[in-house]
């Protein structure tokens, strides 16, 4: 009988090093809390430098805290990012920051959860949302790829899936904003991909984070009956059976921004236990 003989390709890494960040340096905005928080312990553990990026001071620096058991160096920004000046600002200092530079990965994680009736909506609060959710996004996705230029880099955008599926009553400006984030990741795909940049972002499902957590006790005590029941009805489409936790998307985060992703263009992929699917 024939022996058959598999050959390894010689171009494939070890699964350890695809999985590395080491020597990489990776800007992750929402980093004082969530998944921005459980993005910046993973990367730290995969051994990239970080740059944290947030309006909350304070819960950067308990970030920062967090991250001290890991071998990678850390700054922190403290930067609204609803402002575009504010975004240009942090980039012309950040590219005079010695020991910071220029990432090689962007996580676009920041954003606001606001619930508001539709016709409550004034025009402050619209561009508010936009401003932080998506137009920040465009803002930082610009700068990156000009600063990188022919270096390439890797983007990975954080939407929605009420982007796609708009689910909950009362975020007709939030689902706006983050199907915006999914054309803008898509276009910057299609327009750079061929330029050594890679982008891709993820669309989380029902995380228990502490913004979603403040929504469901508010529900709860003020006997929301809408909310209940919207969450009941929710609850029912997981075909997991169970809300996700922060590390749970932070591990697909991972998973784009490293080599073992090194194939995937302009995905959107659900971090959700199913409920697209269902």
């Amino acid at each position: 009988m024939e022996r058959i003989r598999i050959k390894t390709d010689p171009r494939l890494k070890p699964l350890a090093d695809c999985i590395s960040l080491k020597g990489k340096t990776a800007l992750i905005t929402g980093a004082a809390s969530g998944i921005g928080r459980s993005i910046s312990l993973r990367f730290a553990e995969a051994s990239a430098d970080l740059l944290l990026v947030d309006i909350d001071e304070k819960g950067l620096a308990v970030t920062a805290g967090l991250l001290e058991k890991f071998n990678c160096t850390k700054k922190n920004y403290v930067v609204d990012l609803s402002r575009k000046s504010e975004i240009d600002d942090f980039w012309d200092r950040l590219i005079g920051d010695a020991g910071a530079g220029i990432p090689d990965i962007i996580i676009n994680n920041a954003g606001i959860y606001p619930f508001k009736n539709y016709l409550q909506v004034n025009e402050a609060f619209y561009a508010r949302t936009l401003e932080i959710n998506l137009n920040s996004v465009f803002w930082m996705c610009q700068n990156f790829i000009r600063k990188r230029g022919k270096l390439g880099g890797i983007i990975v955008n954080v939407s929605s899936i009420e982007a796609v599926v708009p689910f909950k009553e009362d975020l007709a400006h939030y689902s706006i904003s983050k199907s915006g984030v999914i054309a803008l990741t898509r276009s910057l795909s299609r327009d750079y991909g061929r330029k050594g940049f890679r982008v891709n972002g993820v669309l989380p499902g029902a995380i228990k984070t502490p913004g979603t957590g403040t929504h469901i006790k508010n529900a709860i005590l003020k006997l929301q009956l809408n909310l209940i029941k919207t969450s009941i009805d929710f609850n029912a489409r997981l075909t997991a059976g169970r809300w996700g936790n922060p590390d749970e998307v932070a591990r697909v985060v991972l998973f784009l921004s490293s080599d073992l992703s090194s194939y995937v263009h302009g995905v959107m992929l659900p971090v959700d236990g199913g409920f697209l699917a269902s």
